[in-house]
């Protein structure tokens, strides 16, 4: 039922969240969102994408700065988002201070090296309250487009 709900609140927030991805195109998953079954479970709270240190960081909505400083000697950036949601980005340098109102696409932070990824990554989460979502969901959509069918074969 949690989890229908929490489904529920973020297809919700859809709409108002533009979907700006925090890195360039195209994006590479080193690692998945593999929430844990239990909160104190072990498993993968958010998503790992390969970026090179000093890749610029952009935030993925418009918000507030929640947190911009060191969490046990690696540098976290955290913006509350609209509908009480709220990214986070790690290891990183921030450009922001807290408490700072941020656009969707400014460059909120630069990656630094610190990554528990084989090669530099950014560990990139999202959370509704306490609860963990894939923040791959934020992600604008790609755009279908239909290709013309193929010729009739000849009979």
């Amino acid at each position: 039922m949690t989890t229908l709900l929490l489904s529920l609140l973020l297809a919700l927030a859809q709409p108002a969240l533009p979907g700006v991805r925090p890195l360039p195109a195209p994006l590479t998953v080193a690692r998945w969102w593999d929430p844990p079954p239990t909160p104190y479970a072990a498993g993968h709270r958010g998503v790992d994408l390969s970026a090179p240190v000093g890749a610029e960081l952009r935030a993925v909505a418009a918000g507030r700065v929640h947190h911009a400083g060191p969490v046990a000697g690696r540098g976290v950036l955290s913006l509350a988002l609209p509908n009480g949601l709220r990214t986070t980005y790690e290891p990183v340098r921030p450009l922001v201070t807290e408490g700072e109102q941020v656009v969707a696409g400014q460059v909120v932070a630069v990656l630094t090296e610190g990554s528990h990824c084989p090669a530099s990554c950014l560990h990139w989460g999202l959370l509704a309250g306490e609860t963990y979502l894939n923040p791959l969901t934020l992600l604008p959509r790609p755009t279908p487009r239909l290709l013309p069918a193929g010729l009739p074969a000849d009979g």
